[in-house]
C-alpha cells in the first residue's frame, strides 16, 4: 500500500515537472531547435550516468547488451522517434505555440490506444471508441475552419505514442533504456555540433554563458521528470499513470492561455471540447477499476 502511494506521488510529481517545462523554454525564444536537440542528446549521457551512480545502478556490460540485439536496436529506434516528438515539442515551446503542445499531449493517449489495437492486439472499449471518434471530429473541426492540420500537435502526439510502443519491445530496465537511447545518438549530435561550429555560427557557443547553460540544461530538465516517471511505473498501476498524465497538458493549457496570452478562440474551444469529452468518458470508465483495486489493497493490508 505504501509502495503504491509512493508510486502515485512520484508519477504525479513527474507530470507536474513536465507541466512546468514551458516556463523554462520562455528563456530561449526563437531558439535554434536543431542545436537545442543536439545539446539535449549529448548532455543526456553524462546526466543519466550521474543519476545511475546516485541511485547505485550501473549499466549492464557490453556483452549483456549485445546479447539482446532486438532491445539494443529498438533503443536506437526509440531514441530517434523520441527526437521527432521532442523536436516538435521544443519548437512549439520556443515559438509561442504552447497550446499546440497542450493539444498534442491531450491526444497522445488516443494515438497510444490506436497503436495498441494495430500492433498489440488490444481491443477498444466503448468509451475508447467514442473518444477516438470525438478526437477525429475535434481535429477535423480545426481543419475545416483553419484550412490546415494542427501538424505540431499531431506530430507530438503520434510520435510520443510510437515511442511508448517501441518501449514495449525493449527488455532493458527503464534507466538503462533511456541512457542507451541518448548514447546511441550522441555521436551524431556531437558531429552536428562540431560541423555547426566550424561551418556556421553556433548560436549557443557564440552567445553568453547564460544561453549556453540553458541549452545544456535542456537535458536535465527534460530527463528529470522521466526519471521520476521510471521510478513510479513499477510502484503504481498503468491505469493510474494514464489518468495522471493529463496533469501535464492541463498545465500547458493554463500557462498558454493565462500566462503567455495565446489566443484560445471559439474554434479551438470547440475542438478541445470534443477531445476533453472523449478523455472524460475514458476516465469515468477507468475509475471503477481503480477504486476497486484500492479497496482490495486496503482489505489485504488490514488482514
Amino acid at each position: 500500500m505504501q509502495s503504491r502511494r509512493a508510486g502515485n506521488a512520484l508519477a504525479a510529481f513527474s507530470f507536474v515537472l513536465w507541466g512546468f517545462l514551458p516556463l523554462y523554454y520562455q528563456f530561449l525564444p526563437q531558439a535554434d531547435t536543431n542545436e537545442l536537440l543536439a545539446f539535449r542528446i549529448l548532455f543526456s549521457v553524462p546526466f543519466m550516468l550521474i543519476v545511475m551512480r546516485v541511485l547505485r545502478r550501473s549499466l549492464p556490460s557490453l556483452a549483456i547488451l549485445l546479447s539482446d540485439k532486438r532491445s539494443l536496436i529498438m533503443s536506437g529506434v526509440a531514441g530517434l522517434v523520441s527526437c521527432i516528438s521532442w523536436y516538435a515539442f521544443t519548437w512549439a515551446l520556443t515559438h509561442g505555440q504552447v497550446l499546440a503542445a497542450s493539444l498534442g499531449f491531450f491526444i497522445n493517449p488516443l494515438f497510444a490506444i490506436t497503436l495498441g489495437v494495430l500492433f498489440l492486439g488490444e481491443r477498444l472499449s466503448k468509451a475508447q471508441q467514442i473518444a477516438v471518434i470525438l478526437a477525429i471530429v475535434g481535429i477535423a473541426y480545426q481543419v475545416w475552419h483553419y484550412g490546415e492540420l494542427p501538424w505540431l500537435a499531431l506530430i507530438m502526439g503520434s510520435f510520443f505514442a510510437l515511442y511508448g510502443l517501441c518501449k514495449k519491445f525493449i527488455r532493458y530496465d527503464a534507466l538503462t533504456s533511456v541512457t542507451l537511447e541518448a548514447a546511441i545518438l550522441a555521436p551524431f549530435a556531437f558531429g552536428y555540433l562540431l560541423w555547426q561550429s566550424i561551418h556556421t555560427n553556433s548560436v549557443a557557443l557564440s552567445s553568453d554563458t547564460q544561453t549556453l547553460l540553458l541549452y545544456i540544461g535542456s537535458a536535465p530538465v527534460t530527463l528529470g521528470p522521466l526519471i521520476f516517471f521510471a521510478l513510479a511505473i513499477n510502484r503504481t498501476s498503468l491505469t493510474m499513470v494514464g489518468l495522471m498524465q493529463y496533469i501535464e497538458p492541463s498545465m500547458h493549457f493554463f500557462l498558454a492561455v493565462f500566462l503567455f496570452g495565446e489566443v484560445f478562440d471559439q474554434v479551438k474551444a470547440i475542438s478541445f471540447s470534443f477531445i476533453w469529452f472523449g478523455l472524460l468518458l475514458c476516465t469515468l470508465e477507468a475509475l471503477p477499476n481503480i477504486l476497486g483495486r484500492k479497496s482490495r489493497d486496503a482489505q489485504q493490508s488490514s488482514i
